[in-house]
């Protein structure tokens, strides 16, 4: 693991930043029509009281005019997972490690039962900068054990180990909008670690992924009809660029399940936006058109083989 998560995750926030924004206009609109709530968001993001002022429907306008589709993207993300947390921990997942944390607050505003020990992992500084924006008095605070890994140095086995995590009890990891930042190198050896930290239980591993066809062919990574599909690839991948957070791997969906299925996993869910445009934003009035769907970046869900 020192080789493997060292070449670049999180050293700066301009993406968490930006996610938690996008949680941020999704909370700010009517109780009925929203899709997630995080009342943490606010905190993490610049000019938070000017997106505020400007309202849910406005920032929506302005983002389809940038990229149709992107918000609705992660924020379907967003309660993909939240709904597979809330689900495993009903099920009786002890623990739930949360890998590149950065601002996720699912620890806090999900409703999860005390019982379910929560691990989040990222770099000191992040960690740092993130607890110091929080409130004191927070849900579930006594539930969670901040890791703080040195990814150069330090083994995510040993620092996990050291904060409490138990190899005996079931486990969710999720490593959520990561695996385009990092080498293929490093994706497989961070789930080869999470394969070795829980070979004598079941473990369940969530990880969003970016399609390869994304730098072959774009608009297959897009509803039909979507609008100038090269030029919005170009756009996202520049942003993140320009913060020093570049897209470097790509994956096709034979090449993630081979990837969990050497490793002991099963894949049980491969989705994107054009699959859950219909779960989530249809029953509040939001569904998206064909030709807004943004579905670049697929949502994985994978369970041990024991």
């Amino acid at each position: 693991m020192k080789a493997a998560m060292s070449e670049s995750i999180f050293r700066k926030d301009g993406t968490a930043q930006g996610v938690a924004k996008q949680r941020l206009i999704e909370t700010i609109a009517k109780p009925d029509e929203r899709v997630i709530n995080d009342p943490y968001a606010d905190r993490f993001v610049l000019g938070a009281s000017f997106i505020k002022l400007m309202g849910h429907k406005f920032n929506i306008w302005l983002g389809e005019k940038i990229a149709p589709g992107f918000h609705e993207h992660l924020i379907s993300r967003t309660r993909f997972i939240d709904d597979l947390i809330e689900k495993s921990a009903a099920s009786g997942i002890e623990q739930y490690v949360i890998l590149g944390a950065g601002y996720d607050s699912r620890a806090h505003r999900l409703e999860l039962p005390s019982s379910l020990k929560i691990f989040e992992v990222d770099q000191p500084e992040v960690q740092v900068r993130k607890r110091a924006k929080l409130p004191k008095e927070l849900p579930n605070s006594e539930n969670i054990s901040y890791v703080a890994v040195d990814f150069v140095s330090q083994s995510l086995t040993e620092q996990l180990t050291d904060a409490g995590f138990d190899q005996s009890k079931s486990s969710i990891f999720t490593l959520e909008g990561v695996s385009q930042y990092i080498t293929k190198k490093a994706f497989s050896s961070t789930i080869e670690e999470v394969a070795t930290l829980t070979q004598r239980v079941s473990s369940i591993f969530f990880v969003s992924y970016v399609n390869e066809l994304l730098t072959k062919n774009p608009e297959a990574c897009f509803g039909k009809g979507y609008p100038n599909a090269e030029k919005r690839v170009k756009l996202i991948t520049y942003g993140s660029a320009k913060v020093g957070e570049p897209w470097i791997s790509f994956y096709g969906a034979e090449e993630i399940e081979s990837i969990l299925s050497q490793n002991g996993y099963a894949l049980k869910e491969n989705v994107t936006l054009k699959d859950l445009n219909s779960r989530y934003f249809a029953p509040v009035g939001r569904a998206l058109s064909e030709n807004q769907l943004f579905h670049l970046e697929h949502f994985v869900v994978a369970k041990s083989k024991i």
